[in-house]
């Protein structure tokens, strides 16, 4: 009866969802780097990604899901919550709507709910988590509006922060200037930026170093919100020490929950190239 659709922005392989009440599917999207093209599925080696995108001098680019590749996702139950990554990010969103859309045209006694999730990597993969726990306390799809509420209020009070020290992309892309790129690597300093509530992205900082980059996240963290018993999900692009350094300083510092590391897929790797960390909680 329930069906959990998400874009692969949410890095959630299929082997780690288990669930007798819910499916979960996810839609990939395609990395385009020089003339190959990586679709972010399961099958996808994340090392090849930022290999081939470190040695193509040209940039590089994302393409999201058809509106047909979301329609057949959501055929697979009467009831579907989908969460996609920022619409202000990617076309993602709209694709889904549209998926949506045309779903209705051939079963109009189907439910789906899209949700932007505003956000990247550890926001969609909380709301999937918070969406299984709520589909499975209503098996038969009774209270499904009563759901889609309650991740609609779950998202708002989600936040992300993330941290970049490689920023090829970045210049390839146009969106920074070589000079600084180099000099900021050079000079070993991090940036550190938010998703804000409307999805986009803001730099609010930069840092020499891990230890006082890790010291900055947390601190954002901490004025962001209160941080008592949240979860936190830190993605990390082939990053695994770094990611284990920023779990200690946040347990270290804020009364949360638990701190869970995934590695980030394609399109997360995209964005965040290699030794980036995204946090969200």
């Amino acid at each position: 009866m329930w069906n959990i659709v998400s874009d692969s922005s949410c890095d959630l392989r299929a082997e780690d969802f288990s669930s007798e009440h819910v499916h979960f599917e996810s839609v990939p999207l395609k990395i385009r780097v020089g003339e190959r093209d990586f679709i972010d599925n399961d099958g996808l080696r994340t090392v090849e990604l930022v290999r081939a995108m470190r040695e193509e001098k040209g940039s590089s680019s994302s393409a999201c899901p058809s509106p047909a590749a979301y329609a057949r996702a959501f055929e697979k139950a009467k009831h579907t919550v989908c969460f996609t990554i920022s619409s202000a990010l990617s076309g993602s969103y709209n694709s889904a709507v549209s998926g949506r859309d045309l779903l209705l045209e051939e079963h109009p006694d189907y439910h789906v709910c899209v949700i932007d999730s505003k956000s990247t990597a550890g926001v969609p993969y909380l709301l999937i988590r918070r969406a299984k726990a709520l589909m499975e306390a209503d098996p038969d799809g009774e209270h499904f509006e009563e759901v889609c509420d309650a991740l609609r209020v779950y998202q708002a009070s989600l936040r992300t922060c993330f941290t970049l020290e490689n920023f090829d992309n970045l210049i390839k892309n146009g969106r920074m200037r070589p000079l600084v790129g180099t000099l900021l690597h050079t000079l070993g300093i991090h940036i550190v930026a938010i998703g804000t509530a409307q999805g986009s992205i803001q730099v609010v900082s930069k840092a020499r170093g891990e230890a006082k980059t890790y010291k900055v996240m947390v601190d954002i963290m901490n004025a962001s919100k209160d941080c008592t018993g949240a979860s936190v999900m830190i993605h990390h692009c082939e990053n695994l020490t770094g990611a284990l350094k920023l779990k200690e300083a946040i347990l270290k510092e804020l009364p949360v929950k638990s701190v869970e590391l995934v590695p980030c897929r394609g399109l997360n790797s995209f964005y965040a190239m290699e030794k980036g960390l995204i946090v969200g909680y």
